[in-house]
Formats: structure tokens, sequence, C-alpha cells
């Protein structure tokens, strides 16, 4: 059976695989787009029911669409999102194919490009992009046991408190997620535990300007000035119930219990890191250094924007933090479920091409060009910067690799004559 064939085939059909076929079309390039659910599908599956975007709609979004029902200011619902992509898609008449799940991906032998079995049948192509995103499988370490009488779901599989058994619910992670997660179940009525770890904790808003403005004049998106020690700790910023700083001391005064990490189990009994308040304190000087930065912004441009004093204001140490806990009994605290906001890893499994990884099993790149001729990578957190994972970096990503694909097309066409 003859296979089909195309010069580029883009592997997912989110935000990256999204605006990697806006830059192929125009550039002329031909393509597919296969998507193994539906467009957008993780905004719709691995979200929970009242789950926003995390910027503006002014920002969230692609630079030839904006949201026709959503000002400016608001953080769209996950339906919504979905469907900007879907109505996207439409927009610039992307090749999707749904409903189409990759197998493998295998260089060709004795010819360029590559081999891509899928469920609907072989393509051959000259060039793969891997646009799958970040939140591929749900990771979580196993620290507690299967058998230990608690139910335990990751973050992604969660969806509203009443859908979780009556109890105590301990969430696992300081990044947006398990804040979000957190504060709504403690406002259900539900008896909270969060364990953070390290975490960067900017200000959501400082002197009528969101956080996501201030990340672009500071230069912040571009991560020049960023210790690249912090790079890559929980993302501690929400756009919840309008949008809100993250402040661990205010959800403790609200009867959320804050902890630790969480390290290890033995018999029942949880053991926290002693690590809560060094944490919170750095937190605090990442926070108060966003200020002080937008501060001199304003001063040294002139620029008219209303002081916010307050913003300065640190509150007062909650009891959890100011006596932490170092061991958690679940059963004495009533815990029946926990949910961990811990993030996910990669599945590359299907891109069986040994040159595109590292030892490791991550992906060998250079902002998003393989180490493996023809193999590309995009929509991962810190592709090209901090901005890569978000739905505006990743526009913009996808076009620098569509003018290398360009580029390289122009090579493999040269005759010299």
């Amino acid at each position: 059976m003859t296979a089909e064939k195309t010069d580029t085939l883009v592997v997912g059909a989110g935000q990256a695989g999204i605006a990697m076929s806006e830059h192929l079309t125009a550039m002329g390039i031909p393509h597919l787009v296969l998507e193994r659910n539906r467009v957008a599908e993780a905004w719709r599956s691995q979200r929970w029911d009242s789950l926003v975007a995390n910027g503006p709609a002014w920002h969230d979004r692609f630079p030839h669409m904006e949201f026709d029902d959503v000002g400016p200011d608001v953080f769209p619902p996950k339906e919504r999102m979905a469907k900007y992509f879907e109505d996207y898609a439409r927009m610039i008449d992307a090749p999707i194919r749904t409903g189409v799940e990759v197998k493998s991906v295998r260089r060709c032998d004795g010819r360029p490009g590559f081999l891509v079995e899928t469920a609907d049948g072989t393509i051959e192509a000259q060039r793969v992009v891997a646009a799958t995103g970040p939140f591929q499988v749900p990771s979580f370490p196993k620290i507690v046991p299967e058998d230990a009488g608690i139910a335990q779901i990751h973050s992604s599989q969660y969806r509203n408190p009443d859908k979780l058994a009556p109890g105590a619910v301990l969430v696992v992670g300081g990044g947006a997620s398990g804040c979000q997660i957190a504060e709504e179940l403690r406002l259900a009525g539900r008896e909270v535990y969060l364990s953070i770890g390290e975490h960067y904790r900017p200000p959501r808003s400082y002197r009528d300007r969101d956080y996501v403005w201030w990340l672009g004049v500071l230069g912040k998106w571009d991560e020049i000035k960023i210790d690249s020690k912090k790079k890559h700790v929980a993302f501690a910023v929400s756009g919840y119930d309008g949008g809100r700083t993250v402040d661990f001391r205010r959800l403790g005064h609200m009867g959320i219990t804050v902890m630790g990490m969480t390290e290890g189990y033995a018999d029942g009994v949880l053991s926290i890191a002693d690590d809560l308040v060094p944490n919170m304190l750095e937190g605090d000087r990442a926070y108060l250094e966003v200020l002080r930065e937008a501060d001199e912004y304003v001063e040294r441009n002139g620029i008219d924007l209303p002081l916010e004093p307050e913003a300065w204001e640190i509150v007062a140490d909650p009891e959890c933090v100011k006596t932490p806990i170092r061991e958690l009994d679940l059963a004495a605290a009533g815990i029946t479920t926990i949910i961990w906001a811990t993030g996910f890893k990669f599945d590359f499994g299907w891109l069986q091409v040994p040159g595109a990884f590292r030892e490791d099993g991550t992906p060998f790149h250079k902002r998003g060009i393989s180490a493996e001729t023809g193999i590309y990578f995009l929509g991962l957190p810190e592709l090209t910067n901090r901005a890569s994972s978000f739905i505006y970096g990743c526009w913009y990503d996808a076009k620098y690799l569509a003018t290398h694909i360009g580029v390289q097309r122009n090579y493999v066409a040269y005759e010299k004559s």
C-alpha cells in the first residue's frame, strides 16, 4: 500500500500545532496536522471545571484573532479557550485531522524523511514537528502507597469539590494549579492542607498593570535577567476569581494549613520538610523585586501609573507558618484524598528517532531544532525562554521553526547550474 506523502507532519492540534500550521501555510509549505483527540483537547479533559487562562484575554491569544465576547482584562474560562483555538484553526484553514493517533515515527531507509505509522494508515514526511505540548503524562512521586487507604489523583483528574469523597484534602504543589484547587476546596467548606516547595511568586498585577505586561516591559519573558537557578520552580500566579496574587499567608489565614514539601511516608504519617519558611521568604524576595523594578521602570520612563503602597505590605504569618508542621498523620487529620498538583512529564515513545533525545530521554534540541535533522519540538517549557509554554510565546517559537524549515527546504532543492 502506497504511503500518503507530505512535506511536514505536525503531531498535535493544541496551541502549538495550530501556531505551527499558520506559519507553515504562510510560507507555502505543504503539511498535515494530526490530533488523536479533538482540537485543544487538553483544555477540556485535563482541566478542572473552574479553570481560567492564566493571563488576560488581551495577552493570552495569538496575534491575528481577538476574543469577540470576552473583555480584554478578563481571564477566559477553559471552554472559551478551547473554542478560541477551534475558531483559529478554522480561520487559517489548518489541515487538521482529528481522531488520528500517531503510533510511531521512524527514519526512512536509504532516502530522506520519516515513515509515520498512524491509526489511519502510513504517512511519509520529510520533517516531523512534535507539537504535543508540555502537558503529556501526569507526574507525581510515589510517596504514598496505593494500599494506604487514601484516594490519590493528579490535578489533571480533579474537576470540582463535589466529585471528591467527604473529608479533608491534601493538595501537594505550590504552583498555580495547587493554589487554585486548594482555595476552591476551602471555599467549599473542606479542611485543606497545602504542601509547597520552592516557588516563584510574582504579583498578579501592580500599579494598574497585569503581571504579563510587567513581564514584557521588564524583559522577564526573555529571562535575560532571571537567575538560571530559579527557572524551573513552581510559577505561582493565578487568574482565579478575576485574577489575584498568590499569597500563602492569606491562604493560611483563610484556614488552609500550609506546609513544607512532602518528603516521605511511613505507617500513615507523612514527613514534611523543614523548608516552608525559607521558601516563603524567597517567594517574598522575588515578589518585592518585581515591585522595585516596576517602580524604577515607571520613574525612568516618566509613565503616569497610580501608586499602590498596599502592594508592599506583607501580612502577618498565620499559625501554620509560625509553627510549621513536620509530620502529618493522615487519618488523624481526616484526610481522605490527596491531589498531586506536581506537573507532567514527557511521553515521546512514538518518536522512535534516537538522535532526537539525550540519554535521560529528554528532547535534544536548540530552540526546538532537534539534534536529529528533520525533527522539531514545539510548545515545551523553556524551549526558547519563559514564554515558550505560554500561548503568545508558542506562536513566535513556531514562526522561528517554520522559517528554519523553509531554509532547509531551499538547501534540499538546490541544484548546481
